[in-house]
């Protein structure tokens, strides 16, 4: 039997941020949601997302919002020095990544807490939006397979936009809302990890280095050929090999 769900309380910075980005992804362009039943009713999720565009963050507040849950993103510390928006971060109890600094694994470390508080964290496993000139994933980073195998039974969503580069492409500084454009953000089936993390827990004494590093490549392979697959089915296209050239830097 489905569990019912009941909205997360998330406070006055959750209402601020519900009653911006509602009527903006409304304004934007056509929006359509799908899967909203894969994000869990309650307890911890690790949401991996594809990214293609800075308003990727907004359509992924609302449709976890939507699911009545309240998304913990990892973003980049540097918006935290935003005036009144690093406020309401801090009110959400967002998670500021320092990459490249003594802090970087604070995140993580973070993230995890959340997982302790029945929190629902996204993170986009390849860093920054895809320098793919047809906007397919890139190779991922490490740091969305160490929360999914660090943590027992909290379940791993693949979640997938698209539709949000039509509106702003960054690398081509671009910006064309429209009506007319439909950005569809899709949740699919939950991506198994159990058996990597036996496979770390059960590794024989001195091989446990060994057996994680294995049980990262494997799992961040997992989680982006679940996306790629889930990206290809809301495109209606094949899924071409991964990609792991650049377009351009941020």
């Amino acid at each position: 039997m489905p569990v019912a769900r009941v909205r997360e309380k998330g406070g006055w910075a959750v209402a601020l941020a519900a009653a911006t980005f509602y009527p903006l992804t409304w304004l934007l362009a056509k929006r359509r949601m799908e899967g909203l039943d894969q994000v869990p009713a309650k307890g911890p999720a690790l949401l991996v997302c594809n990214h293609v565009s800075y308003l990727d963050p907004v359509y992924t507040a609302v449709f976890v919002h939507r699911a009545k849950r309240v998304p913990r993103f990892l973003a980049k510390a540097s918006l935290w020095k935003v005036p009144v928006f690093g406020r309401v971060l801090s009110g959400s109890r967002q998670i500021p990544v320092s990459r490249g600094s003594a802090d970087a694994g604070a995140s993580l470390e973070a993230a995890r807490a959340s997982f302790d508080d029945d929190g629902v964290v996204v993170i986009y496993p390849e860093g920054t939006i895809t320098r793919d000139e047809a906007g397919w994933p890139m190779a991922a980073r490490s740091g969305a397979a160490r929360l999914a195998l660090q943590r027992e039974g909290v379940p791993v969503i693949p979640v997938v936009h698209w539709g949000t580069l039509s509106v702003y492409d960054h690398y081509r500084r671009r910006f064309r809302p429209s009506r007319r454009t439909m950005i569809t953000v899709k949740a699919g089936d939950p991506i198994p990890m159990d058996d990597l993390r036996a496979r770390v827990a059960q590794a024989e004494p001195g091989r446990e280095r060994m057996a994680e590093v294995s049980a990262l490549r494997e799992a961040t392979e997992r989680m982006m050929t679940a996306v790629r697959e889930l990206l290809g089915e809301v495109r209606g296209e094949p899924v071409p090999a991964p990609t792991r050239g650049a377009r351009g830097s941020e």
